[in-house]
């Protein structure tokens, strides 16, 4: 993550349970690691539960919080009530994109990410505070940048999964312009106005249009991976040797004398 948390504290108070100890969960990781920020989790946790497949904790933890993690709970009851506190908005997240529900319902938007909320009067503070640069905040201080660079980031973390299916072009550049469409939302002013010239030429769209959008599309790469996902090669099952042939373990008894009689 290369974003410095702009501000303390721009997301709302007024949470339900279990995102507000996600939130606080965070947050007190930040102090091992200043530059976490619970939006940018939230969307890195996001990209892997639509991705390509199931990522164990020993997987994303160390990708998501570096030795932060480790560090901060080092305490066995306290290690697995921060566990907990993250598996419950995991599944939050997973239970918005269940797949069932989306394909039972494609006009709504399921998904309610963590994103915080920006207006003039904050990114003045941030350029009064912090002595940053306007246009750097004016970038930065935008609804949904930080989620977005979060599932960015997850993406970028298992990029040897995301790879497109192969010789199937036509899934390949669907999603080259799916995730085009989620990184729209962390792009810069410049970059922004670039993307919306090419999707929007007629200047209609608005941010919270940009982000609705991006949302949609994580729903359809949920299903995307379902039907397109890196499927593991089929097993073979081992072709036991007859009943009056030598048994496999090589013994020289018999296979009904020796393993046959176990199975």
């Amino acid at each position: 993550m290369d974003e410095a948390n702009p501000t303390e504290s721009t997301i709302s108070t007024d949470l339900e349970p279990n995102l507000a100890a996600f939130v606080a969960l965070i947050d007190r990781l930040s102090g091992f690691d200043d530059s976490l920020d619970a939006e940018w989790v939230d969307g890195f946790l996001t990209a892997l539960v639509a991705g390509p497949r199931v990522y164990l904790p020993s997987e994303w933890l160390p990708a998501v919080f570096g030795d932060a993690f480790d560090r901060a709970f080092g305490d066995p009851a306290d290690l697995e009530a921060a566990m907990g506190t993250l598996m419950a908005r995991w599944n939050d997240i997973a239970s918005a994109l269940n797949p069932e529900v989306l394909v039972a319902d494609t006009e709504h938007l399921h998904l309610s990410p963590l994103m915080s909320e920006y207006d003039e009067d904050a990114r003045a503070k941030a350029v009064a505070d912090g002595g940053l640069d306007p246009m750097d905040v004016a970038d930065q201080l935008q609804t949904g940048v930080l989620w977005a660079a979060g599932f960015m980031d997850g993406v970028d973390a298992f990029r040897a999964d995301w790879r497109p299916p192969r010789k199937d072009r036509e899934a390949a550049e669907w999603l080259a312009d799916a995730l085009v469409q989620v990184a729209a939302v962390q792009a810069s002013q410049a970059d922004l106005k670039e993307h919306m010239a090419r999707v929007d030429p007629g200047g209609q769209l608005t941010r919270d249009d940009l982000i609705d959008e991006a949302l949609f599309t994580v729903q359809d790469l949920r299903l995307f991976w379902i039907e397109h996902g890196h499927k593991p090669p089929p097993r073979r099952a081992a072709v036991e040797p007859g009943r009056n042939e030598p048994c496999h373990c090589g013994s020289g008894r018999t296979y009904k004398l020796c393993h046959g009689a176990a199975a």
